[in-house]
């Protein structure tokens, strides 16, 4: 009798949270593929470094920083960190081409004692995120600046490229050098690195505010029936097209990017009001991703109401079918920077998944972790909630999913695997997701039961809360984000613990609710009932069972009667119990 009624109160309390939960997360989906980004900006140290790396010492609190920002970034879920790795002419690598920005050591060409963007590419990868090196590509800064670099400015050993309009310097886009300059840079990163993507910035003609001017060029180099518009234009295409060129024919699975104006060009029904890609600045993204030029954009959506949602919509109509992933200006939610409310970011991020358009990504770091006006922890508690995986690079045309893992143990500390080889040369190849839920077979599906991403390794720590007693399954990746068939774990007689039998009530309920059956009921217009029917249904349906029964219609002529009717209620009252309840007997110990 204690057994049952402790089943009995488990299951009331299992009903309770799983009904708490369907309904709160009724209209949340989690998407299990989905960029999340941020970029993680290295010019001035305006997100890091804020320590410079001049001794040991120093060095160490700038590697610490580093970490605690990536802790953070992991923490909310965060796929992907877009790192500033060009500055203005300037990189923060041990190049043979550019020299050192001063980010790093507070000194212009001065070199630290370790490799940052090295160092920041296995900090990432240990925590399951994918590592973008972004590149600012037309801006080069103040001539002082480039000055300060010496010889290894670009001033002094490809000055043909470079233009000075009112103080500041570019790269000119006319010149095909230069497609060939920006390209080279792009080679010796993912020659030497393993980086997971190369991010374009800056990858456009500058705004009107600087008059440049290159129709020199355009009349020197006579093109063949182009307007100026369309010449233009096709100088950033052709930087765009010689980078996918260098760095496929290197690693094709390294994912290609940009940031252009977060406005492609004017709607029907929407002016850009003058600042977009396609007229002003004489980008074609979409022009880009239709000939899979690009992998992912990452338009700098910093705007809000009809300059924001109409126009992530035409992004997404556009997309030719790869992930394209809104920039949102976190930044203005700072009192020094604008006067945006947390409401207004939620609105655009719940706009962003409820759209399909592949993710989200913030600008900048610092605004998300210092949890500027609470973003931080909403990202956290409501649409970051579970992991998810980066998109699957489907237009690449290798979409062969590799080998399962096979032969998976758990112990009490540690879930182990095996694999074949995980490496094509120095590369590593392959990864590894794991996935736990209360039901078996696990579900790999369902985001909800990710929970280890891009794992390097054939184990995972098991010491991880909340995982006790849970089922397991494991699936290889492969670096385009083609995932395996599972590796189920091995099904054993779980422990009586409440996290299993909520999940046995959930999957009961899933197989036993109108809406998983599907039945489709022939509508009727119901008659509405007299005030008679509607007391009675009242009394029906709200009175408890006991005090339905309490009024018998003959009195009990003698004590005799009435302990045997009582007996023979209670046997009822218990054998209508037992037929309702569903029987967790089996599993307990």
């Amino acid at each position: 009798m204690i057994k049952r009624l402790v089943i009995l109160a488990l299951f009331a309390l299992c009903v309770l949270c799983v009904t708490a939960q369907e309904s709160f997360f009724s209209n949340i989906a989690f998407p299990k593929h989905e960029e999340r980004a941020v970029w993680l900006a290295t010019i001035g140290g305006i997100d890091w470094p804020r320590n410079k790396a001049t001794d040991e010492r120093s060095t160490e609190r700038q590697k610490q920083e580093l970490c605690g920002i990536l802790d953070k970034l992991k923490k909310a879920n965060i796929n992907v960190v877009i790192l500033q790795t060009r500055i203005r002419g300037s990189v923060i690598y041990p190049s043979e081409i550019e020299p050192w920005d001063q980010a790093i050591t507070g000194r212009s060409n001065v070199a630290p004692s370790y490799d940052p963007l090295e160092f920041a590419i296995e900090e990432c990868h240990k925590r399951g995120m994918e590592l973008h090196a972004w590149l600012v590509s037309i801006p080069l800064g103040t001539s002082q600046r480039q000055k300060a670099y010496g010889s290894k400015s670009i001033m002094r050993h490809h000055a043909s490229l470079c233009k000075t309009v009112g103080g500041e310097m570019f790269m000119q886009p006319g010149k095909p050098e230069t497609a060939d300059y920006i390209a080279e840079l792009c080679r010796e990163i993912v020659a030497r690195y393993d980086v997971d993507g190369i991010s374009l910035d800056y990858i456009r003609y500058p705004e009107s505010q600087y008059r440049f001017n290159d129709e020199d060029l355009y009349k020197k180099q006579k093109a063949q029936g182009q307007t100026l518009s369309e010449w233009r234009r096709e100088n950033i295409t052709r930087i765009v097209r010689r980078v996918h060129d260098v760095v496929k024919a290197i690693k094709p699975w390294v994912r290609l990017s940009s940031s252009p104006i977060g406005k492609y060009r004017d709607l029907n029904r929407y002016s850009s009001r003058g600042w977009n890609c396609y007229d002003v600045v004489y980008q074609d993204p979409q022009g880009w991703l239709r000939d899979n030029l690009q992998d992912v954009l990452f338009p700098m959506m910093y705007f809000q109401g009809n300059h924001f949602y109409p126009f992530l919509y035409d992004w997404k109509e556009n997309s030719y079918g790869h992930p394209v992933v809104p920039g949102l200006g976190i930044y203005f939610l700072d009192p020094h920077e604008g006067t945006w409310k947390l409401n207004d970011v939620r609105a655009q991020m719940y706009t962003a998944r409820n759209s399909g358009i592949g993710g989200i990504a913030f600008y900048r770091s610092q605004f998300l972790t210092d949890n500027t006006k609470g973003l931080y922890d909403a990202t956290c508690e409501e649409l970051f909630q579970y992991p998810a995986l980066t998109t699957r690079m489907t237009w690449t045309g290798d979409t062969l999913p590799p080998a399962p893992p096979t032969d998976i143990v758990k112990t009490d500390n540690k879930l182990t695997w095996k694999y074949g080889s995980m490496h094509q040369g120095k590369w590593q190849m392959t990864y590894f997701n794991v996935y736990a839920s209360n039901i078996y077979p696990v579900d790999t599906e369902n985001a909800m039961n990710l929970v280890a991403s891009r794992l390097q390794t054939t184990s995972m720590d098991m010491s991880i809360n909340g995982l006790e007693g849970k089922y397991f399954a494991v699936t290889a990746m492969d670096r385009y984000g083609n995932e395996s068939k599972a590796l189920q774990q091995p099904y054993f007689r779980p422990a009586n613990t409440p996290e299993f039998i909520q999940g046995i009530v959930k999957q009961q309920f899933a197989k036993t609710s109108p809406k998983a059956k599907k039945v489709k009921t022939k509508k009727v217009k119901a008659k509405k009932p007299s005030k008679t029917e509607e007391d009675k249904k009242a009394t029906t349906s709200t009175a408890p069972k006991a005090e339905k029964q309490e009024k018998p219609q003959t009195k009990p002529s003698s004590a005799k009667t009435t302990q045997k009717t009582v007996k023979q209620k209670e046997k009822k009252e218990k054998k209508s119990t037992e037929v309702k309840v569903i029987d967790f007997s089996k599993y307990l110990d």
